[in-house]
């Protein structure tokens, strides 16, 4: 009798440890995301009804091979040293299984850095920094929004064409703001050698001092105007830059003031007439985007934001990773993201394996009042894949990586 208990105790721990691998084979895959909610809200709070709005899709569908994914969210406060600490809170406790996020650009650095020495996977979301995928490019990091590059290539062509000779420059004092101006010159200046950039202004980061940036722009008398402040600083920019006259007669070519986020606010003092990037959310055609479109107003009664694509899409981009990685193995999920094609309310979208970058793209048009309202029209999608450098230049600037 003693040798069959035993050896039926042996099956029924054996038959205990079976069901335990399965349940937890069948357990949600964790994503960790680290976010500036408190410090960038217009575009964040869209952002994240993007994602959970694709995260009920996936699960109602079925999940991953049947397993749920699950948001563990947390704030970084804007800061870097908040984001890591947050990053290593998620791993350590949290037992996530892979990471994504960041909105500022020095943020999504110190993430990427992160992942490049935990070993794990991060997709980096938001942050337009060419460093994330280049110079400080690694093998765990990739990232969906078109960068800082892409976007400035899109529209010099169109500042070139005003054929204006006297370019003004303002801009976050901050990495973003300031690859941005310098990669506008660099390109400006080889589409148009006799161009003059006869005035910078570098205010710190929701800080701006908008009387005498203006009135510093205003003395050096351009001819256009490139401008990369977002969100409270757009705002504070444009209504006094209004009042004192900066734009009258001047051509302006503006980053991001197209998003829903940032020209929704300033309702009728919206700008007229600049060129910029966007989302024009109201007017997108496409089957993909009309689709995005219902869902997310069915599901929040609201129209979205840019953010709620970015959202959605990095949701989307993991889920799409997982499915052909077979699971949540980070060797696996970057070998499955080099080259992943993911539908996108913009179309498909692809991650180019030599330095990680989706070709996700953007909208380019010009503002102008609609009903009390600034909108963008005579807008154009151009597909980022047409921004980016050549494989051979990217090996060249993640050579020591």
């Amino acid at each position: 009798m003693r040798s069959f208990s035993v050896a039926r105790r042996a099956l029924l721990v054996a038959g205990l440890a079976c069901t335990a691998g399965a349940v937890h084979a069948q357990g949600a895959i964790r994503i960790g995301e680290i976010n500036s909610y408190k410090a960038q809200p217009a575009f964040l709070a869209p952002y994240k009804k993007g994602m959970e709005l694709a995260v009920a899709e996936i699960n109602g569908a079925g999940g991953i091979q049947g397993r749920k994914l699950e948001l563990v969210v947390r704030d970084d406060n804007g800061n870097p040293g908040d984001a890591v600490r947050a990053a290593d809170e998620l791993l350590a406790r949290e037992k996530v299984d892979v990471l994504m996020g960041s909105f500022l650009s020095h943020v999504g650095l110190a993430l990427t850095d992160f992942a490049r020495q935990k070993k794990v996977f991060f997709l980096a979301a938001e942050p337009l920094t060419d460093k994330i995928v280049w110079e400080n490019g690694n093998r765990y990091t990739f990232r969906l929004r078109a960068s800082t590059y892409m976007q400035v290539a899109m529209l010099v062509p169109e500042a070139a064409a005003l054929k204006k000779k006297r370019w003004a420059i303002v801009y976050p004092n901050y990495e973003y703001g300031q690859s941005a101006a310098a990669t506008f010159k660099k390109l400006l200046k080889a589409a148009q050698p006799d161009v003059e950039f006869v005035a910078e202004q570098a205010p710190p980061l929701s800080k701006v001092d908008a009387g005498s940036v203006v009135q510093a722009l205003a003395d050096a008398k351009p001819d256009a105007i490139f401008n990369v402040l977002f969100a409270a600083d757009l705002a504070r920019l444009v209504r006094e830059g209004n009042t004192r006259g900066l734009f009258k007669g001047r051509e302006v070519v503006s980053l991001l003031t197209g998003e829903p986020e940032y020209l929704d606010p300033l309702k009728g003092e919206a700008p007229v007439g600049w060129i910029v990037t966007g989302y024009p959310w109201y007017a997108i055609q496409t089957p993909e985007h009309q689709a995005f479109l219902k869902a997310y107003k069915e599901r929040f009664n609201d129209h979205p934001r840019l953010g709620s694509v970015v959202g959605y899409t990095a949701i989307q981009s993991l889920a799409a990773g997982l499915r052909k990685a077979g699971g949540s193995d980070t060797e696996k999920l970057i070998a499955a993201f080099k080259g992943l094609e993911v539908a996108s309310p913009f179309g498909t979208i692809r991650y180019r394996p030599e330095d990680h970058q989706s070709t996700m793209g953007t909208f380019v048009g010009r503002t102008r009042l609609q009903n009390g309202t600034g909108v963008m029209a005579d807008f154009r999608y151009l597909d980022g894949a047409r921004f980016q450098p050549s494989a051979d230049e990217v090996r060249k600037l993640r050579a020591a990586n």
